[in-house]
């Protein structure tokens, strides 16, 4: 057999032989997000974004969509997460998250806390240092108050994403950044702005590359990033694992081939990325349910608003190299008290 790897398609099941030694069965997983608002970060409908990816043959997959829709009994033609966040099918949803229930040791959760995400890729781009995105992150909101801290994420969004209207935005954002740092430059956190109010010659160039040319791999994009880290996930104790995921705009050719190529870099065994919709295979939909899911239940614990009841029964299914960087909230949904308070730095590619 010979697997074909690079833009969207894969031929080969992945077994056979190759040079004498058997080869491991690909793993089949199927992926799905929720939570997108391309690169407005700060400013979107939500403040977490979640890949969700489910391990589940396809007649398990159809047999549980099946008893979803029997169980809730709604006629719509197309079932999503919210359908199972209603209060009234509480019993269903928590059916769906239990030991022992039909996706349990058979999922994972990759999350992105949309806001910190802003700051470890500012403070990586102009530092050089994504360590210092996360004392930034952890005492700007007491250093700055609400309002500057809004500010300055603000500015550091617009800084970075790849359309934006106005004032220049490295000017923008400079100005931010040094007017906070001197107004608390008694502070570490004001120090740190002060620092990256000093990169300008760094935001300016940057800017200028996005003037000149659309970048392949958006700096303020989490999907692509999610993607890789989902891959590792599968494929960690050693088999080569594809991916099936819902179609995306962003996930054309190139990316798709940009996303085996980093997996390849990092030793990740990601035997290739097929793109299919959604309501074509049951697998992706139970990937959709649990990341809409995913992403509300761990939107109420950053708000502080969270139930314990639904947070326990998803905390299994979370990643520790999520992208997150409050750490209270981490506490209460990350993977393990061990883990309170810490994930893996973004790692964009960029």
């Amino acid at each position: 057999m010979r697997l074909k790897i690079g833009g969207s398609g894969v031929t080969g099941n992945g077994t056979g032989r190759a040079g004498g030694v058997a080869r491991r069965p690909v793993l089949e997983v199927a992926c799905d997000e929720s939570g997108s608002d391309g690169e407005n970060l700060t400013g979107g409908n939500t403040d977490v974004f979640a890949h969700a990816s489910v391990a589940l043959p396809v007649d398990r997959a159809e047999e549980c969509v099946r008893e979803i829709r029997h169980r809730i009994r709604s006629p719509a033609q197309e079932y999503k997460a919210g359908h199972l966040l209603r209060e009234k099918h509480r019993a269903v949803l928590e059916w769906l998250l239990e030991d022992g229930g039909p996706v349990h040791g058979r999922a994972h959760v990759h999350l992105t806390e949309k806001s910190f995400f802003v700051v470890d890729r500012v403070a990586d781009l102009l530092l050089g240092d994504a360590a210092e995105a996360r004392a930034l992150f952890g005492h700007g909101p007491g250093t700055f108050g609400a309002a500057g801290w809004r500010e300055f994420l603000e500015a550091a969004n617009r800084l970075l994403r790849y359309r934006s209207t106005g004032e220049p935005p490295a000017h923008t954002f400079l100005r931010t950044a040094a007017e906070l740092g001197r107004a608390h430059a008694d502070t570490d956190a004001g120090r740190t702005l002060l620092r990256l109010a000093a990169a300008g010659a760094a935001a300016r160039a940057y800017r200028a590359r996005l003037a000149a040319e659309q970048p392949l791999i958006p700096v303020l994009n989490p999907l692509l990033p999610s993607i890789v880290r989902t891959a590792g996930h599968w494929s960690a104790g050693g088999r080569p694992v594809r991916l099936v995921h819902d179609r995306q705009n962003m996930l054309t050719p190139r990316r798709v081939a940009w996303i085996e190529e980093r997996a390849r870099e990092e030793g990740i065994g990601l035997a290739g990325v097929r793109l299919v919709h959604s309501r074509l295979d049951a697998r992706v939909q139970i990937a959709d349910f649990l990341a809409g899911i995913a992403r509300r239940i761990a939107s109420d614990e950053l708000g502080g608003h969270g139930d314990p009841g639904l947070t326990a029964r998803l905390r299994p299914f979370v990643g520790e190299r999520s992208v997150w960087g409050d750490a209270g909230s981490w506490s209460r949904i990350g993977p393990g008290a061990e883990n309170a308070g810490r994930s893996a730095p973004a790692n964009s590619g960029v």
